[in-house]
């Protein structure tokens, strides 16, 4: 498929998650097979720009293009201002959040709070797209809640905007993220509009990405929580979309070296103590399922320092790999 002038090359996106989707994780998500790693979600106020956490979330060197990067607010002028500059600081494609279930999100009318109001949403996109030269995207929910869901007029509003491709999770606002995502909206989405239509919600194995691509007939999947220490996963999803067959496993050898890979990565973001924080909860997701992984994790949340950290999941997997 393709987004504006980017070819990508399959429908695996990396869903935005705020604390999770930064440089480390987006690199190894795209070496492990996805066509596009959206950033975490940035602030369009003026205020929080210069902010630490901005600047590491706005951090994309080495990372493969195209470099997607998320924005999220309520003001049309802000949200515009902060898709140029983006853009000027190396963004090639603008995502927007209207998806964002959170109430801190929500409260300031921001993220899936904006499906309830149309006209400000038309206000919103046809802002950022004169404000760049780059595609715009838009992520967003089937409606503020069940009985209201309206993405299919949001759809319409954002094709004649000139948004160039629309995620949609399958569920509203209200849902945040209990009980079952549903397709049938996100079909008829398809169905209405011209611009790719990416699927997500509730995809955890190959097999559900198959299934939610026939049910809705959309150009790509969107999968966030089910990469969440485990970046192979997208190797694993495109293999079985090409050959019908699953993968083996990845060995324990090559999960201490992926995890290994990610963590030098987070302490070079972030610095070695920092880094070891944010590290904790990659670690506790990759060896989740593994013989030993919860007193692994118990044991490197006791530790601030990276080398110690490095140190204790390195000893791990050489004991587990004999």
């Amino acid at each position: 498929m393709r987004i504006g002038a980017h070819a990508l090359r399959n429908g695996l996106f990396v869903a935005p998650m705020a604390g999770i989707t930064d440089r480390p994780f987006r690199r190894l998500a795209r070496r492990f097979g996805a066509a596009l790693a959206v950033s975490e979600m940035v602030s369009a106020r003026p205020e929080l720009r210069e902010s630490r956490k901005t600047r590491l979330r706005l951090d994309h060197a080495g990372e493969p293009g195209p470099v997607s990067v998320q924005i999220a607010g309520a003001d049309p002028q802000m949200l515009a201002v902060a898709a140029r500059l983006n853009v000027a600081g190396g963004a090639e494609i603008i995502d927007i959040n209207m998806g964002c279930p959170a109430k801190k999100v929500c409260n300031v009318q921001a993220g899936s709070a904006l499906l309830e109001n149309e006209a400000l949403v038309v206000r919103i996109l046809e802002a950022v797209v004169a404000a760049v030269d780059v595609p715009v995207t838009l992520k967003i929910r089937t409606g503020p809640a069940p009985e209201r869901r309206n993405a299919v007029r949001i759809a319409r509003i954002a094709e004649s905007a000139g948004i160039q491709a629309l995620a949609i999770h399958g569920r509203t606002r209200a849902c945040a993220f209990n009980g079952n995502a549903e397709y049938d909206t996100i079909a008829e989405v398809k169905s209405r509009v011209r611009i790719p239509v990416i699927a997500n919600g509730d995809v955890q194995t190959p097999e559900d990405a198959k299934r939610v691509l026939a049910l809705t007939g959309a150009d790509a999947v969107m999968i966030g929580r089910a990469a969440q220490g485990r970046p192979w996963f997208f190797r694993e999803v495109a293999h079985y979309l090409e050959t019908g067959e699953r993968l083996a496993p990845p060995a324990a050898r090559e999960i201490g070296d992926v995890l290994v890979e990610h963590l030098d990565g987070l302490y070079d973001l972030y610095g070695g103590e920092h880094g070891a924080r944010v590290a904790r909860k990659h670690i506790g997701w990759t060896v989740r399922a593994l013989p030993g992984g919860e007193a692994l994790r118990s044991n490197v949340n006791s530790l601030h320092a990276a080398d110690a950290q490095r140190a204790a999941v390195n000893d791990y997997f050489e004991r587990l790999a004999a």
